[in-house]
């Protein structure tokens, strides 16, 4: 496998007053350029934290973080919120987070999350599981070498949620890269991940890892 980055976390605490609470704890995780990895575990117990971390958001850790090449490149990043600019459109949320405005990408991508018509919408105009798939977009719209989604279908009911995960691989498939997801849903992580790893109780380390029987999105991977 073609790794694009390997984690090795000793400790990670946070300070609270004179204390210092431990999160996580002993830590070995890698990524291949084009394989979704959910993280799985308690409420609380550091899923977010370790996120942040394999993607270079939260740098005060005790241990090492190794990029391919280097240096972190580009990183799409989707969190529970949505977080769009309410004074721009849909179109110009995706323009502005690119480095060089690509509009023929931003409108593939409005296209394969079907989200074409509403492309000059205000975000106050859409839905919480439009505005979902607007970050979504917004993500992929920077050719991210890593995404990290954090929990992306939370409050969405049933119907919704199946629908935009469907859509999320769609634009995976389009545009393969590495991805970490967080969730608490073992059957989402087992819907879309290619590798899942399962957290203990802060302060968090790996239970166990695990494929999930079947892994059909491999046989698809082969045709990109």
């Amino acid at each position: 496998m073609d790794l694009i980055l390997c984690l090795r976390i000793e400790r990670k605490t946070f300070r609270t007053g004179d204390r210092e609470l431990p999160v996580l704890d002993r830590i070995e995780l890698s990524l291949g350029a084009r394989e979704i990895v959910a993280l799985v575990g308690p409420s609380g117990c550091g899923k977010t934290t370790l996120l942040r971390i394999a993607g270079g958001l939260d740098t005060e850790f005790e241990g090492t973080l190794d990029w391919r090449g280097g240096a972190i490149a580009r990183v799409g990043t989707v969190f529970q919120e949505p977080r769009l600019l309410p004074w721009r459109t849909v179109r110009e949320n995706l323009l502005l987070a690119q480095q060089t405005p690509n509009p023929a990408l931003a409108d593939a991508l409005l296209r394969s999350l079907d989200l074409a018509g509403f492309r000059d919408a205000f975000p106050r105009t859409l839905s919480l599981g439009m505005a979902r798939r607007v970050a979504i977009a917004r993500a992929f719209a920077i050719e991210p070498e890593l995404m990290l989604l954090d929990e992306p279908f939370v409050s969405l009911d049933a119907a919704m949620t199946a629908r935009t995960q469907e859509l999320l691989l769609d634009a995976w498939h389009a545009r393969p890269t590495a991805v970490l997801l967080v969730t608490h849903d073992l059957l989402e992580a087992e819907k879309l991940a290619d590798r899942i790893v399962t957290l203990s109780d802060r302060p968090a380390h790996v239970l166990r890892e695990m494929v999930p029987a079947g892994a059909p999105r491999d046989l698809d991977r082969d045709r990109i």
